[in-house]
């Protein structure tokens, strides 16, 4: 493959691979499970007890081929209203629905509410399956048609074709299969929105000798064998060891497919349906969410501000709480921004749909799409959060950006790509775009805009100026005691900072930082007192006395060295200082070693000052003590 990005090979493996989900939807008893076995010759009543009481519970799974070789993967949802909770977790993930009708007793309450489902979902591609047609003479399936047809007016499945069948009978069931090619002809393959794969797991069980295995739908990127992974919200990480869609080993799985992994290292009793696999630290779960929000025209009542409620997401189930940011309340049929509360973390991303039910009694009340997966708390009726929101919703890949960077801190490429959800390849054109046009500045790996950059420099400087001030002799301020002022990381102060001294404006080391233009040079009133103690040290230069300056002007002298500290109260001039060494090294190689007081007499100094020397060359490691000699280290 050469220097061909990763992903390319694997853009290409998708195109030739195309896969979908098809979900079934309707009442209990119209033939969902009986239809699904008929097609696929699989039963997905898996449970003895669904099977022993002929009514679905769980969700099941079945595949097939299509007249056109296209596979496709069923998945068989309860239509009872008591498994409704198990209905939802099912058809997150699907790319189309067979909506299935039972001819001799036409639309029922599940079957209203199922729909309701897949339009707030926004399942615009389906099928609408007429069973038991053989029941029925052809009079009342003309009429079942009409009312069929009447009742999928203004839904998402309005232009659904409606085929009957007999599962029983095997009457129509090719008819309903070229139906399907014909539907899924039109129908989007999921290709993968970021190219990093997160899988809902609906069930987590155990195999012997094998041990835990998650399945799910496949959604925003591939999963390989051998590729480490992390499951959310619990953070806990493992390893994939196998992989299997259809019952096939396979080595990767593609967006779309339904799959079953096989996991090492987690427990499959740490995991409960709603979790979501995915590569470790690629995503953050989140106790908050911005939607956008449509109530159902039928629902029993308006929502209102603070109303309880159970968010259906992806797999996932959890109690929220709703702050409705730009209405008093929202009617049935009224569309709206609103925030929710989670009761606990889960994991999911821009784009995703959700729906919202009324936990008693049980009702489906509305239905929304993640704008937001990551938002601050918002206060309501606030105009800025709410223009916000809509470019969120609507804009372009440059506003999206634009409008998760705002006008902040540098932030990494690879963070504001996966918050965003964009695909890297359109990531990356967008990127270079803003970068042509100086809609953003690029700080090594760290982006920020023009404005961003503006205010940090502003951030910066007085506390810089106010330093100097205090401090002038002081080459800088200390580099971590200006990254905590600018609250930024480490590795966006250091990109900032790289920056600001490539376009002049200060200077740094590896532990300090300044402003350009300032010299830490002591005035002329300072330069005469440190004058004087100089002298006096020069005449004494064995024994000196303790320099008499300002703690700044002392410090200042010694980081250029024409002063070396070697305790306290104990200073010598740097050409003394380098002749005591010199001396101590030749004298140890001469002599063996060397006293304390050999020191004192040599040079007619005191016994402070030669036991201080040579504890100071200690310290440094120069020397070390054996007995009451000193020896080279």
């Amino acid at each position: 493959m050469g220097a061909l990005p990763s992903c390319f090979w694997l853009l290409i493996t998708w195109c030739v691979h195309l896969m979908y989900v098809i979900g079934t939807a309707g009442h209990v008893d119209h033939g969902k499970s009986t239809l699904v076995k008929a097609l696929t010759g699989i039963n997905p009543d898996r449970l003895a007890e669904e099977q022993r009481r002929e009514m679905t519970i769980d969700l099941g799974f079945a595949w097939m081929s299509l007249p056109s070789g296209r596979s496709v993967s069923l998945v068989d949802v309860p239509g009872h209203e008591r498994f409704i909770k198990n209905m939802l977790a099912g058809v997150g993930g699907i790319d189309a629905a067979l909506l299935v009708i039972a001819a001799d007793e036409t639309m029922m309450p599940q079957t209203i509410e199922h729909l309701a489902i897949l339009d707030l979902l926004g399942i615009t591609h389906g099928v609408v399956v007429l069973t038991k047609a053989d029941l029925v003479d052809a009079d009342w399936l003309a009429l079942v048609r009409e009312e069929v047809g009447v009742r999928l007016a203004g839904t998402s499945l309005s232009s659904a074709p409606i085929v009957a069948v007999s599962a029983r009978r095997g009457q129509g069931l090719d008819d309903l299969r070229v139906a399907l090619d014909a539907m899924l002809d039109a129908t989007p393959a999921r290709t993968g929105n970021t190219g990093i794969p997160r899988l809902p797991i609906d069930r987590a069980f155990t195999i012997g000798g094998f041990g835990t295995v998650v399945t799910g739908t496949l959604i925003d990127g591939p999963l390989a064998v051998g590729q480490e992974v992390e499951i959310q919200p619990t953070g806990l990480r493992g390893r994939v060891r196998g992989i299997q869609t259809h019952t096939q080993r396979s080595e990767i799985a593609l967006p779309g497919t339904r799959v079953a992994v096989n996991l090492a290292g987690i427990p499959h009793s740490q995991m409960s349906r709603g979790d979501v696999l995915s590569l470790p630290d690629a995503h953050t779960p989140t106790t908050m969410l911005d939607l956008r929000l449509r109530v159902l025209a039928d629902a029993p009542h308006m929502i209102e501000q603070n109303d309880g409620l159970d968010l259906f997401v992806g797999a996932a189930e959890v109690p929220c709480r709703v702050t409705l940011l730009d209405a008093e309340t929202l009617a049935p049929g009224a569309i709206g921004w609103v925030q929710l509360r989670l009761d606990r973390p889960i994991l999911v991303a821009r784009g995703d749909r959700c729906i919202l039910r009324v936990a008693s009694p049980s009702l489906t009340v509305a239905g929304g799409t993640v704008i937001d997966p990551h938002p601050l708390r918002h206060r309501r009726f606030r105009s800025e959060v709410l223009s916000a929101l809509e470019i969120l919703a609507r804009g372009t890949p440059d506003e999206l950006l634009l409008q998760a960077l705002g006008d902040g801190p540098p932030r990494t490429w690879a963070e504001l790509r996966h918050e965003v959800g964009l695909s890297e390849m359109v990531a990356e054109a967008t990127l270079a775009d803003l970068l042509s046009r100086r809609r953003v500045l690029a700080l090594g790996k760290q982006i920020i805009t023009p404005v961003g950059w503006n205010k940090l420099v502003e951030r910066m400087l007085p506390p810089l100026r106010a330093y100097h001030r205090r401090y002038p002799l002081r080459e800088g301020m200390p580099r971590e005691e200006l990254r905590q002022r600018l609250r930024l990381s480490p590795y966006a102060f250091a990109a900032f900072l790289d920056a600001a001294a490539h376009h002049g404006m200060m200077g740094q080391s590896e532990t300090y930082a300044w402003l350009a233009g300032h010299l830490a040079q002591p005035d002329a009133a300072a330069r005469r007192d440190l004058d004087m103690a100089l002298a006096a040290m020069s005449r004494v230069p064995y024994s000196p006395p303790t320099p008499d300056l300002d703690s700044e002007l002392l410090a200042w002298a010694c980081d250029r060295r024409l002063l070396v500290r070697v305790a306290t109260d104990v200073y010598f001039l740097s050409e003394t200082y380098d002749e005591l060494l010199a001396w101590v090294r030749a004298t140890i190689l001469a002599e063996g070693g060397l006293s304390v007081g050999y020191l004192r007499d040599h040079f007619g100094s005191t016994r402070k000052y030669a036991l201080a020397f040579l504890e100071h060359l200690d310290q440094r490691t120069i020397t070390r003590r054996v007995g009451e000699k000193r020896v080279l280290h």
